[in-house]
Parts: structure tokens; C-alpha cells; sequence
């Protein structure tokens, strides 16, 4: 018992490193002196980063409640044509960045893009005689924003649709409520906290966005934290921005759970039957199939065209060795950080799962806090540390041996894994933990009585039976960091570029056609667990087998939330 206690509390402590030490050295820059830097950010571009800041987090997150919450219902509730289509094909914007979809419209709204070209040849109109929308704007930073997640929300309300009984919108149409009304009064509170943790995720992802709203020209926190920490060189006030960001992620889950003030959102009926689906006729299923296709059509369809023909016609100039090591950065990167990701996940869950524990439950917790926050105060957060310690280091190398170790953990990959392990962890956890939740106990007690120990029945009775969740865990955390852009920016070693970092570094220079070959290789590469949510999309109705559900799906970009204690 104590060589599991030591172990278990090994397992502790590495995990409250990994992720402790961003977070204590980013918050401990507060209370340093800031330089001249803080003081001139204060006085000129702070306000406008809040401002901003918060435009985006309201914006995106209306958006993504109205397209997300209004497609669950519909291809939940209703029957039209193409719903069973619908139905998976809603979350594939889920495998393009914002920052890939924001180089795509650029291109093909701006002035001498194809819209505003075909619209001057129809017209014969110049290009200062009317007004055209622009896309690199707040505004369009939203909308783009808003196309790219609100799957999150889409998969939040469909799976908490999907457990609700008719029993409860039958008492509700009883007393005289009509479908609509029933749905504003019954279903949407049931789905609230649901509905609350996905808006809350789609809010976060887009305070830690840098792509898109760097190439758009807006500056927030993590513009701010990218262009303090390079072109100023001082990491004091890099991180006192930091600091201000991981507030403001802090700020968005403390005033979601203030909002519910103590309520509960339970079904009190013992009658569980199915939602019955009700068949849609004429003008009502155009509208529905409308609406459905709608964020599908300008999130992954047209995006998608725009960056097929970009690549066809022109491509990336470097396209050879040069691109084939891009691949090769990137795939390396994701592998390790994945396959790392993976067994630490394992050893936490199925800790969870051996030792209730407070140390094991507090391992679990910790290990999700990673995922609340924003890669640009990761990196901040690990590479002043580790930083200190290369030149601690290397000066103690120096004068004892004459011999110089270099930046022997922020000069490699190293650092780079750090962070990323810091940040998806999380999402390796609870898809892991929603695999091991489907093994019967029984199993754990066969094996013990078998003479099984904790890790022979890991080994040969639990890993063979997670097979799938720890192939998913893997795939998940593989293309996240695939679009990671933010911590790769700031962290990666000197001359050394990654598909996300290329397709930032050409779009940024006005060379959008270049871009599109390495964008749509994100793509590509991102529609891998995708594909993977849509065969996990399935029976989740009270009283039908569970099997991969829906629910296990969206738990795996729930942990976020979860962990911060806003999704119950």
C-alpha cells in the first residue's frame, strides 16, 4: 500500500509541476516592478485590448449560442431532408482554425478577390464607387469566430437534447404550451448548463486565438502578449499581460456559475421515453434544411473550396524538401506530445479509478486546469522558467568544466512539449477516463481474485479494452497540436517552423495563395477525429445501449470547462 501511495503521490506532484509552474510564474509577475513597457502599454493600447477583448468574447459567444443551440434542436427534434446528414455534418468546422478560415475569406472578399471582382464586371463600377463589408475587421473577426465554433455548442445542446424525456415536454404541452413555447420553457433550461459550458468554451478558445486576429489587425491580450515579449523584449510585461488574460478566463467561468445562483436543472419524471421527432413539411423543411446548411455551407464547405483552388492554382513556391520538413516538424511534434499525452492520461485515470482518494481526485482536478489556459500564457509561463534555468545552467557548466550546455531546453523541442502537454493534457484525461467509465468493475474484481496486481490488470485486462478511447485520446491531442499557433510562435526553437507557423508567416506577408497549401494540409490533417465524433454520434436516448455516445464525443472537448467547475 505504500509503494502505491508513493507512486500515486509521485503522480501528484509531477502533474501540480506541469502544471503549476506557468501558472505560479505568469501570476507571480504581478507583483514585480514593470518597466517602461507596462507603463506605455497601460497608457496607450491596454484599454483597446480589453475593449476589444470583450466585443469578441460577446460576440462569439451570442453567435454560437443562436447557430449552435438552434441547429441541435432542429436536427434533434425535427425530421426534413438531409437531417440524418446534418446530424455529423455540422461539426466539421470543427477541423478548420479560425486563423485558416480567416485567410481564406480574405482572400476571397478582398478587393481583388473574386466577389468584389465579379461584382465590378456585373456593375462596371470602380472600386471607390461603393461599399463592400470588410472582412479584417472586429466584425469579421466575430463572424469567422463564430463559423469555427460553434460545434462546440452545437455538441453541447444536441447531447443534452438528446437525454431529455417526451415525458417532461408532454406535462409541459398539458398546460398549454405549443411547441416553441415549450422548448423556450422546458427544454432550453434542462440543456442550459450544457449549453452554458460550450458557449463558455467557445469564449475561451477565442480569447486564446493569435492567428486570426492578428492577421485581422485586431489586438487583444494575445497580440498584446506576442508583440510585448518581441518587439519590446520585456517578459515582465508580457506576463503581467498573461496574467490579465488567465483574469479574464477566470472572470468568464466565476460569472457563469454567479448566474445560476444555486439552481439545479434536473428531470424529476421516473418515465424516461424518447424524444419523439416531429415530421417537417413544405416551406418549414426548406427553412430547416436552410438554416442547418447555412453555417455549414460558409464554415467547412466554401472555405474549403477557396483553399483547394488556391492550392491547385498556385501553391506554396517551397513546395519539396523545404515543405516535406514542415510535415515532418509538425508530425513529430504532435506524435511525441500525443503519444506523452496518452500514458500520462492513463496513469491518471486509471489512478482515479484504483484510489479514490484525495490525492488521486486532486491530480485529476489539476490535470484539467490545463486546458483553461490560452497557449500564449503557457508559453509565457514555461519559458521564463526554463529559460533561467538553461542560463543557470550553461554559467555553472561554464565555470566548473569549460564546457557550455547552450539552451538546452527552450533551444529544443523540449520546451515546446512542456507546453503542450500543459495545454492538452486535459483532453488526452477525459477521453481516457470516458473509456475506463465503460469497464465494469466486475472485471477489476475477476482480476484480483485471479491474483492480478494493479498493473498486471492495467496491462492485460483494461489496456487491451481501451483501445479505442486511448486511439482517439492520441488523434485528438495529434491535431491539436497540429494547429496549435499561439505557443509555437513564441516557444519554437530558432529555425525551426511547423505547417501552422508556415501558413501564418505567409499570410501575414499578403502571400495567401502559398498559404493555402499548408492551411488546407491543417485541414486535412483536422478532419482526422472529425471523422472519428461522427461514428461516436449515435444512440444516446434514455432507455436505448449506450455505446460510443454522443455524450462520451463532446466529453472529450468538455474538460475545459469541466475542470474549472462550471459543467456539472
Amino acid at each position: 500500500m505504500s509503494r502505491i501511495f508513493s507512486l500515486d503521490g509521485l503522480l501528484f506532484f509531477g502533474v501540480l509541476l506541469l502544471i503549476g509552474l506557468p501558472v505560479t510564474t505568469v501570476v507571480a509577475h504581478l507583483f514585480m516592478a514593470g518597466g517602461d513597457s507596462w507603463a506605455h502599454l497601460m497608457a496607450t493600447v491596454l484599454p483597446r485590448y480589453i475593449a476589444n477583448s470583450l466585443w469578441l468574447v460577446m460576440g462569439v459567444g451570442l453567435g454560437t449560442f443562436l447557430v449552435g443551440t438552434g441547429s441541435a434542436w432542429l436536427v434533434t427534434l425535427f425530421d426534413f431532408p438531409g437531417r440524418r446528414q446534418f446530424e455529423w455534418a455540422m461539426i466539421l468546422p470543427l477541423s478548420v482554425p479560425a486563423y485558416v478560415l480567416a485567410y481564406a475569406y480574405t482572400d476571397f472578399l478582398q478587393v481583388a478577390g473574386p466577389v468584389q471582382s465579379l461584382l465590378r464586371d456585373l456593375t462596371g463600377w470602380g472600386p471607390r464607387d461603393y461599399w463592400f463589408p470588410e472582412i479584417r475587421s472586429l466584425g469579421g473577426a466575430i463572424w469567422l469566430f463564430v463559423l469555427a465554433l460553434y460545434p462546440y455548442v452545437y455538441l453541447a445542446g444536441r447531447s443534452a437534447f438528446l437525454q431529455q424525456s417526451e415525458c417532461v415536454v408532454e406535462a409541459s404541452r398539458t398546460l398549454g404550451c405549443t411547441s416553441w413555447t415549450a422548448f423556450i420553457r422546458v427544454a432550453l433550461p434542462l440543456a442550459r448548463p450544457a449549453l452554458a459550458a460550450g458557449v463558455a468554451l467557445a469564449c475561451m478558445e477565442t480569447l486564446a486565438d493569435f492567428g486570426a486576429v492578428s492577421y485581422f489587425g485586431v489586438q487583444t491580450f494575445t497580440t498584446g502578449i506576442y508583440r510585448t515579449w518581441f518587439s519590446f523584449g520585456d517578459r515582465v510585461a508580457a506576463a503581467q499581460l498573461a496574467s490579465l488574460l488567465l483574469g479574464f478566463v477566470a472572470l468568464l467561468l466565476l460569472a457563469e456559475r454567479i448566474s445560476r445562483k444555486g439552481a439545479r436543472y434536473h428531470e424529476t419524471s421516473r418515465r424516461i421515453r424518447p424524444l419523439g421527432i416531429q415530421k417537417l413539411f413544405g416551406w418549414r423543411a426548406a427553412l430547416a434544411a436552410f438554416l442547418c446548411f447555412l453555417p455549414l455551407l460558409f464554415g467547412f464547405v466554401l472555405p474549403g473550396a477557396i483553399l483547394v483552388t488556391l492550392a491547385l492554382d498556385v501553391g506554396d513556391a517551397q513546395l519539396g524538401g523545404r515543405y516535406l520538413g514542415l510535415i515532418r516538424n509538425s508530425v513529430s511534434l504532435a506524435a511525441l506530445t500525443a503519444a506523452l499525452a496518452v500514458v500520462l492520461a492513463l496513469a491518471i485515470s486509471y489512478m482515479m479509478r484504483t484510489n479514490r482518494s484525495a490525492v488521486a481526485r486532486s491530480t485529476a482536478w489539476i490535470a484539467g486546469l490545463g486546458y483553461a489556459i490560452p497557449g500564449s500564457i503557457i508559453a509565457v509561463g514555461v519559458l521564463i522558467p526554463l529559460a533561467w534555468f538553461d542560463n543557470r545552467l550553461d554559467a555553472f557548466m561554464r565555470s566548473q568544466f569549460d564546457l557550455s550546455t547552450g539552451l538546452l531546453l527552450t533551444g529544443s523541442i523540449t520546451a515546446l512539449v512542456f507546453a503542450y502537454l500543459v495545454r492538452f493534457l486535459a483532453l488526452a484525461q477525459q477521453t481516457t477516463r470516458a473509456g475506463l467509465e465503460k469497464i465494469t468493475p466486475s472485471m477489476d474484481a475477476a482480476a484480483a481474485t485471479l491474483g492480478a496486481g494493479r498493473f498486471q490488470a492495467l496491462r492485460k485486462v483494461h489496456a487491451p479494452l481501451l483501445k479505442g478511447p486511448l486511439l482517439t485520446a492520441f488523434l485528438l491531442v495529434f491535431v491539436e497540436v497540429m494547429k496549435e499557433l499561439p505557443a509555437t510562435m513564441i516557444m519554437r526553437p530558432f529555425n525551426f517552423d511547423t505547417l501552422a507557423v508556415q501558413a501564418h508567416n505567409l499570410a501575414a506577408d499578403e502571400r495567401l495563395a502559398e498559404a493555402a497549401t499548408p492551411a488546407l494540409t491543417i485541414v486535412i490533417v483536422g478532419l482526422i477525429p472529425v471523422v472519428i465524433l461522427t461514428r461516436l454520434i449515435g444512440q444516446s436516448r434514455p432507455g436505448q445501449p449506450t455505446g460510443s455516445t454522443l455524450r462520451t464525443a463532446f466529453s472529450s472537448f468538455w474538460p475545459r470547462v469541466k475542470a474549472a467547475g462550471t459543467g456539472k
